[in-house]
């Protein structure tokens, strides 16, 4: 019988001919460590230094954004028209820390759309003016974007993946899940046009299709090019999983070498196994055989596979132990595990995971205080914001790794969460205008 850590460790082809050393994954995580004008910084070297040490194969960048004024938060990476000596000689200083143990490190490009964080763009940009609809929690009225705008766009994520290759970007992957742009075009809730960018399903996977095409004639057939795809957006009437096989057959035809598969939006963060204030699609994948699965997303591979000739899978999301990694690789038709918050707690789990040594990758239960305010609370409105609040918490984390201190599963959730606001508004009111 074969080991989880043999299978774990064995080397992965992509069909474009580059090979990861091992099939465990540094999945992406927003870093939040950009400076005013949204250039990499030093703590990214620290930070990734410290992961790559541990031995994921790969590592995948937090979102890098392509548009100033469309920020998933102030603290993000932009990579936008020419770049300045500066900003190149830092991207590259990120990408060589990542790489100094013999790891991948791929540049995920994303445009938050109507998902724009409130505190850069109170009228963001997206396929329709939709707005988002989560109680408690307040983004801008996004403005639909014009033919030409979608045009540049994707000429700005063929550029920004032209300049991840040039500072040593081992590949880049794009952001089409959690309802960030890519994901808003692709569902039938958040794009409501009806041109050539909207409609049926071929129309609403045009964005996403004319992109890659861009990046590929940029970055050449040797680079890979990955995409993070929702198996559904778990709302109804949205994006399904009969949508998701369709269009990652597509994708498969055009070129793309790793597709990851997500779920869910900040409506419905099913990526963080938390049902959302709206209302939720059923989903008809959930049996009693992959309810013992680990992974939240990991029922999705088999039949996603069946849509696949070239394209490797990859899945993300709730994985404990070597045992679970292992048999998605092997009973599911993945090839690549991704670990995230997992990661944030335990940076050296990859290291034990190759080596087979015994791993606890349990999550804490957060400390909310008093009260239900957990992530199962009867309330919807507490479990959304809980959900949202999660994610701080662990962004507390990396910024204990960033300044070479230990995690410390204890911290407070309410601290930590506070602490991420007041950074995020400081950041977005250093934010350089001129940028």
């Amino acid at each position: 019988m074969t080991s989880p850590a043999t299978t774990l460790s064995a080397p992965l082809t992509l069909p474009c001919g580059a090979v990861l050393p091992n099939r465990l994954v540094k999945a992406a995580m927003t870093e939040l460590l950009a400076d005013k004008r949204n250039r990499a910084t030093p703590a990214h070297v620290a930070l990734y230094s410290a992961w790559a040490k541990n031995g994921p194969g790969m590592m995948l960048t937090g979102n890098v954004q392509i548009d100033y004024r469309n920020l998933e938060h102030p603290g993000n990476v932009v990579v936008q028209g020419k770049q300045s000596a500066e900003q190149l000689t830092a991207l590259r200083n990120w990408s060589a820390a990542a790489k100094a143990h013999g790891n991948h490190i791929w540049m995920q490009l994303a445009h938050a759309g109507r998902q724009s964080h409130r505190f850069v763009n109170s009228s963001p940009k997206a396929p329709s003016a939709i707005p988002l609809s989560i109680p408690g929690i307040k983004f801008g009225t996004p403005v639909a974007l014009t033919h030409d705008e979608i045009v540049e766009l994707i000429q700005r994520f063929a550029d920004a993946a032209a300049v991840a290759r040039e500072t040593g970007f081992d590949g880049v992957q794009l952001h089409g899940a959690h309802g960030y742009l890519f994901s808003q075009f692709l569902s039938p809730l958040s794009n409501r046009r009806d041109d050539d960018w909207g409609g049926d399903l071929g129309h609403r996977a045009r964005f996403v299709l004319e992109t890659v095409k861009a990046v590929r004639s940029k970055v050449g057939a040797d680079f890979p090019i990955g995409i993070k795809l929702n198996s559904a957006d778990f709302q109804r009437g949205g994006f399904s999983f009969e949508d998701s096989q369709i269009v990652a057959g597509w994708l498969d035809d055009a070129s793309i070498d790793m597709i990851e598969i997500s779920g869910g939006t900040y409506e419905q963060p099913k990526m963080a196994n938390i049902e959302g204030a709206g209302e939720a699609a059923h989903d008809p994948y959930v049996s009693k055989a992959s309810r013992a699965r680990e992974s939240y997303f990991a029922r999705f591979g088999p039949e996603m596979r069946k849509h696949l000739k070239r394209a490797k899978l990859m899945v993300t999301g709730g994985f404990r132990t070597a045992q679970g990694m292992a048999d998605a690789i092997a009973n599911d038709g993945f090839d690549l595990v991704g670990l995230a918050r997992p990661l944030c707690l335990a940076p050296e789990a990859p290291a034990r995971l190759l080596r087979g040594d015994p791993v606890d990758l349990s999550q804490p239960e957060l400390r909310f205080g008093p009260g239900p305010l957990g992530p199962k609370s009867p309330v919807k409105l507490i479990r959304t914001l809980t959900g949202a609040g999660g994610a701080t918490w662990y962004n507390e984390q990396i910024m204990r790794i960033v300044a070479g201190k230990r995690p410390n599963p204890k911290l407070g959730f309410l601290k930590a969460f506070i602490s991420t606001q007041m950074r995020d508004s400081r950041m977005a009111r250093a934010l350089d205008p001129a940028r």
